[in-house]
């Protein structure tokens, strides 16, 4: 539709227009469009992009691709929408302008018909029917700006097109960032599911090195629990036979958290569990002590350079005598005898294991009461009492054990175990009792 007002150039000019250079094109183009073409304007960089544009006014569309070519854009051409269409699938082209008034496809299928195929593709319509109703269904139907011909000034489609590349641009590159972000989801998520199957592989391998709870050898009955703050526990108990006469046990508590920490316990079974093993094919097993039993500990860790060190107490039970024999690895709280006449501390300290190769470890000796129980803890049952320092907390939990009776149900109601929230640390208990 030709909306300039002057003389239209003879026949099989435009052709001539469309084989000549920009400077040529513009001597030949009617006056209304050349003033505009050879106005003052800024131009922007140059641009990679391709531009197709349909109108059905030969030199409208000369005049418009000119003015675009000059300012760096590649410019394809069609003569109507049905020819632009075919453009539009053969080349892809950046961009659309378009008119709305054409033969054999108006503006409007084809903005439906470009946004369908392409919907990251801007349309701007550049149409002399300044119809509100055209105007709203082009912009309904996707297009990215309306203007009205004729154009009092090329620049203001200039910008249209610039604007609506760079809105392009972000948009795809917006696109792409949320497929990267969906791709990086799907293989965080495969990494969580196997790292879930680790911890779950962990968490099995833990519950199978521990002993059984409750276990009761003669007179001694032996029960713990042990709650992790994260899936994996840091804190380990153990108990078992060691002879005839004799049962061991010991309480750890790794440091750190996590699937390192639980690594650790582990390490400490295998180490026990190959001690007492080389400790009955050498002869050597009466001389079990907990001091040298911890030393052997300290002696591995260190050798593995794992960066874990541990706190943990030791004691062998002989049956025959009623003597309890303990070692301390820098481990606090310290254990709580309870009877039921009192309750306190037992005494000792010691460094930590797998921390200095010159540490050494002391036996301590008591001889157990009829009736009693010794209750070892891990440091995370500190975090559950209200005292705010931590020597009015450790003044504080014998009287916790002895109000729990020194057992390992009462402990689980005084400190209310069964419905614990997340916790800052892992927690262990063990109760070793006879008579109660």
């Amino acid at each position: 539709m030709n909306t300039c007002v002057g003389q239209l150039p003879e026949s099989g000019a435009t052709e001539r227009l469309e084989s000549e250079s920009s400077s040529q094109r513009r001597a030949k183009i009617p006056a209304c469009y050349a003033n505009l073409i050879l106005a003052p304007f800024a131009h922007m960089p140059k641009t990679s992009a391709t531009l197709l544009i349909i109108d059905d006014d030969e030199v409208v569309r000369a005049s418009l691709a000119a003015y675009l070519e000059d300012s760096g854009f590649s410019v394809l051409q069609a003569s109507n929408g049905q020819q632009g269409l075919q453009v539009f699938e053969q080349d892809k082209p950046d961009l659309v302008i378009c008119d709305l008034r054409m033969p054999q496809m108006g503006g409007l299928e084809l903005i439906r018909q470009v946004t369908e195929l392409s919907p990251q593709t801007p349309v701007i319509v550049v149409s002399g029917a300044g119809v509100m109703n055209d105007a709203v269904e082009a912009l309904r139907l996707g297009a990215a700006d309306y203007l009205i011909k004729p154009l009092e000034d090329l620049a203001v489609l200039e910008h249209s097109v610039r604007r609506a590349l760079d809105r392009a641009r972000l948009l795809l590159e917006n696109q792409r960032y949320r497929e990267k972000l969906e791709k990086a989801n799907r293989e965080l998520e495969a990494s969580l599911n196997l790292l879930q199957e680790d911890q779950n592989a962990g968490r099995q391998v833990q519950m199978n090195m521990l002993p059984v709870s409750p276990w009761t050898i003669d007179e001694f009955k032996f029960a713990h629990q042990i709650i992790p703050s994260l899936y994996l526990s840091g804190d380990f108990v153990d108990y078992f036979r060691v002879d005839e006469r004799r049962v061991a046990f010991y309480l750890a508590d790794v440091s750190g958290h996590g699937a390192s920490s639980a690594f650790v316990t582990v390490l400490l079974k295998f180490m026990t569990t190959r001690l007492l093993f080389e400790s009955k094919r050498s002869g050597t097993l009466p001389e079990f002590k907990p001091s040298e039993v911890l030393g052997h500990i300290n002696r591995g860790l260190i050798s593995c350079k794992l960066g874990k060190h541990v706190t943990m107490v030791g004691g062998v039970i002989d049956e025959e005598t009623g003597l309890l024999t303990y070692s301390i690895g820098g481990h606090l709280p310290l254990p709580v005898l309870y009877t039921p006449d009192s309750v306190r501390y037992l005494q000792g300290r010691g460094l930590p294991v797998g921390l200095f190769n010159e540490a050494t470890y002391e036996d301590h000796v008591l001889e157990l009461p009829p009736t009693f129980s010794l209750t070892l803890m891990s440091d995370g049952i500190l975090d559950l009492l209200p005292e705010p320092t931590l020597k009015e907390k450790e003044a504080a939990l014998p009287q916790r054990v002895k109000a729990a009776g020194g057992t390992l149900d009462g402990l689980r109601q005084v400190f209310g175990l069964a419905t614990l929230g997340e916790m800052p640390d892992d927690i262990a208990l063990l109760v070793l009792s006879r008579n109660l």
